[in-house]
């Protein structure tokens, strides 16, 4: 064996863990799931979450996939997007034209955050005014483009709805990435929508006018970031508080509208570390009670991503064999574990109201497959092709 193969061998195993192994489990496990339309199921069997797919968890694991080299199951899920938001083309031009003449439209007339596999509007009660999916599917677009040199083009009138949406509506108090508070207006979702437009910019897509117009915004955005949505040094979770959210990392990387080597950067990384990481499992924010206040997988992705970006190599490799300790059964990664929970108490009314918490979550095997390609893993076996759905750990 060479130096190389070894300390590669030495990197990729750990505590019975194959990251290769797992990495290509997870790419497979999201391509069998993908509908033939290109929706991403938000978990196959969650009950409170199937028959959906979010723009925001959906945005994020065409990221990964793309970023895994499967550019036809990326752009799959672009042309569902765009699907989704052509065919509501009038709608957007109304609350569009409502809001530039100074009568916004109300929460629930807004674009809701997801749709089910066909693309329509689900019948359930939900928390779904969100505009963050919508700048994270621009920021993906992007990020394919840049990657793969893909055209665009395809997808050129979706943009500009989903521009022209964005730009009008950014101020507004909407849910958070989880669903809550929407009375705030939310640090990570300012930055999924600066960091969507900030990728759409330059891209000749837009007619000289919107360019200008996604410009301003994105200054403005970054300004209102600045002034009122830092504090003690640190990004925050809502404007004017101090708290902090782990979705805050994903501005850092993998969306890059944080320097990692600034210093907003650098301290928001180390405050999120030192308040809402366990063991290397990250909470989402420390007053948090969904299934007891677990530790998710993805985020502990998202906090290696950052630290990946930050430079600190080692401590990102730790948090992605954390969460490949996570898996369950048949190599499935679940949205959370309860190892470590914030609030016991709140753990079993979840489960009364919706069953145990998903498990398989497609956002979780997305984020671990990005931060294991950041990291150089590999994402097939066995001489590049894919590993079957399900895996067992090494010995």
């Amino acid at each position: 064996m060479t130096q190389k193969s070894a300390l590669h061998s030495a990197t990729n195993r750990r505590d019975g863990y194959s990251i290769d192994k797992l990495s290509a489990a997870s790419v497979a496990f999201i391509k069998d799931q993908q509908k033939v339309n290109g929706a991403y199921p938000a978990s196959p069997d969650f009950s409170a979450y199937t028959g959906y797919c979010w723009f925001r968890d959906g945005a994020y694991i065409a990221d990964a996939m793309s970023a895994a080299g499967e550019i036809a199951s990326a752009e799959l899920f672009f042309d569902w997007c765009a699907e989704v938001l052509t065919t509501r083309r009038e709608q957007i031009l109304h609350i569009v034209t409502e809001t530039l003449d100074g009568r916004p439209p109300a929460g629930e007339n807004m674009l809701p955050a997801r749709f089910t596999f066909d693309g329509k509007d689900g019948d359930a009660d939900w928390w779904d005014f969100q505009l963050d999916g919508y700048g994270t599917w621009l920021w993906a677009l992007g990020e394919h483009n840049a990657r793969h040199g893909r055209s665009l083009e395809r997808w050129r009138e979706a943009i500009t709805l989903t521009v022209d949406y964005l730009t009008c509506s950014w101020e507004r108090p909407c849910y958070d990435w989880w669903e809550e508070h929407a009375e705030y207006v939310h640090v990570s979702t300012l930055g999924c929508v600066g960091s969507g437009l900030t990728s759409i910019i330059g891209k000749e897509l837009l007619d000289p006018s919107d360019e200008s117009h996604a410009i301003g915004v994105v200054e403005a955005i970054r300004h209102r970031i600045d002034t009122d949505g830092v504090q003690n040094g640190h990004l925050t979770k809502w404007l004017g508080t101090n708290a902090v959210d782990a979705s805050l990392l994903a501005l850092v990387a993998p969306m890059d509208f944080i320097d990692p080597l600034a210093s907003t950067g650098k301290t928001t990384i180390y405050v999120i570390d030192e308040q809402l990481t366990v063991n290397n499992g990250v909470h989402r924010y420390l007053d948090d009670t969904y299934y007891g206040g677990g530790q998710w997988p993805l985020l502990s992705c998202f906090m290696g991503l950052a630290q990946a970006a930050a430079g600190n190599r080692s401590r990102a490799e730790e948090l992605l064999f954390w969460a490949a300790s996570t898996v369950r059964g048949e190599q499935e990664l679940p949205e959370q574990v309860e190892d470590h929970l914030l609030d016991p108490q709140h753990l079993q009314p979840w489960i009364d109201r919706w069953g145990h918490s998903a498990s398989p979550l497609l956002w979780s095997h997305a984020m671990f497959i990005r931060l294991a390609v950041t990291l150089g893993h590999s994402t097939t076996h066995n001489n590049g092709v894919s590993l079957p759905q399900t895996i067992e750990r090494d010995n």
